[in-house]
């Protein structure tokens, strides 16, 4: 039955606004939205659409708790898991800002971070679930992509420990650390193959673009690597080179989009356009010196590597988390774009440069009966409660179609 209200009445809806990792979101509790958006739906994507402020063609999110960027244009659904051995499901949505579109395909590497914090506080774990000081650990389903992510988080006197001296590049203030654990990071329980094209190392022929030398991998978040060399450019591009050039933002989703029909991702390349999220589009290159965003120096001596990644068609002000998993995953192993850029051979770590700094990850990859696996690739990041309380929508959204 739907709601009947005054065309002019808003709704609340009980909401957290939470910053995890270098992105911002909306949580909601599952069975806190209106019974028209517990399921997939119009009417849910309405919900966070009206939320985020979208679509927006001043490109702005005025109207809404989005703050025009893609980081921060984010819904996050949690509810108590109903699978085993798993404390909470995890459902996120990528809001696009200017068109009326969430995009469900992919899951927040950054946003993961805020999760099991979210979830012991919207009382989703069990309290018996929890140590009084320590750390707890929460099992996430993540719901879009089917797979497992363990975060580690901190207790103190009962709560979450949210402040602490862990610093993250692209967040200017420290906060207590979350580690991360994405468990078989390239099994999306559809039986898709980490390397989709079945090589390392692929011909990208991208008509009227160029011919390209691409690692197509499903980890973490599909993603396609190139050389930065092979762009023209040297992995150390700030956002301004890249999202203030209209003509290279059009190269670059033509070579995503390319690049997501190679992968099977797609049907046609006209199907690319209402699949933002996915597959996300990197450029590599060997440590080289910088300057970040911040105005710090990246020396080349502290770093393996040097990348950047587009997010919603835009240059990444830092490193999306999903991304920095098919990083470390890509980079363990030996012959991958991401590998060779690292130095080459083995290695269960990498640290590289991104816009805002540098980040360690690790992955642990293995050659089984000629096919490698990971089985888990891990991270730290940070998270924190910014606002509680309710976001007001108009009542007129639970009558999308």
């Amino acid at each position: 039955m739907r709601h009947i209200h005054s065309p002019a009445a808003q709704i609340k809806i009980p909401a957290i606004y939470m910053r995890g990792g270098t992105s911002k979101g909306v949580f909601f509790r599952r069975q806190d939205l209106p019974a028209e958006a517990r399921q997939p739906g119009p009417v849910r994507d309405a919900i966070l659409l009206r939320t985020l402020g979208s679509p927006d063609p001043y490109g702005k999110q005025i109207d809404g708790m989005g703050n025009a960027s893609s980081s921060t244009s984010k819904a996050v659904i949690l509810s108590a898991s109903s699978r085993p051995d798993h404390d909470v499901d995890y459902l996120f949505g990528q809001v696009s800002i200017d068109q009326p579109l969430v995009d469900w395909s992919g899951n927040c590497g950054n946003l993961s971070a805020a999760v099991g914090p979210c979830a012991i506080h919207m009382g989703l774990i069990p309290a018996q679930r929890l140590p009084h000081t320590g750390v707890a650990t929460i099992r996430i389903w993540q719901a879009n992509i089917g797979r497992t992510i363990v975060a580690h988080v901190p207790m103190q006197n009962g709560q979450v420990q949210e402040l602490g001296d862990f610093e993250l590049d692209g967040v200017s203030f420290p906060a207590a650390e979350i580690a991360l654990e994405f468990v078989d990071p390239a099994d999306d329980g559809n039986g898709a193959a980490m390397f989709p094209t079945g090589h390392l190392v692929d011909t990208l022929e991208v008509p009227g673009v160029g011919t390209f030398s691409a690692t197509c991998i499903n980890a973490g978040i599909p993603t396609i690597f190139l050389n930065a060399a092979d762009l023209g450019y040297t992995g150390c591009e700030r956002q301004s080179d890249i999202n203030e050039d209209p003509a290279a933002l059009a190269r670059l989703e033509r070579i995503r989009a390319c690049a997501a029909l190679k992968m099977g991702l797609i049907r046609s390349l006209d199907d690319a356009a209402a699949r933002q999220h996915t597959p996300k589009l990197a450029w590599v290159g060997p440590p080289r010196s910088y300057t970040a965003s911040s105005g710090r120096r990246m020396e080349a001596a502290h770093i393996d590597l040097v990348v950047r990644a587009l997010s919603m068609g835009k240059l990444h002000h830092a490193m999306m988390g999903t991304a920095a998993v098919a990083i470390g995953t890509a980079a363990a192993i030996p012959g991958t774009l991401v590998n060779l850029a690292a130095g080459g051979g083995e290695r269960s770590s990498v640290v590289f440069g991104h816009p805002s700094g540098s980040l360690r990850v690790g992955a642990q990859a293995e050659l089984v009966q000629g096919q490698w696996q990971v089985r888990k690739a891990l991270m730290s990041r940070s998270a924190r409660i910014l606002m509680e309380g309710w976001v007001r929508v108009p009542a007129q959204t639970l009558h999308a179609e």
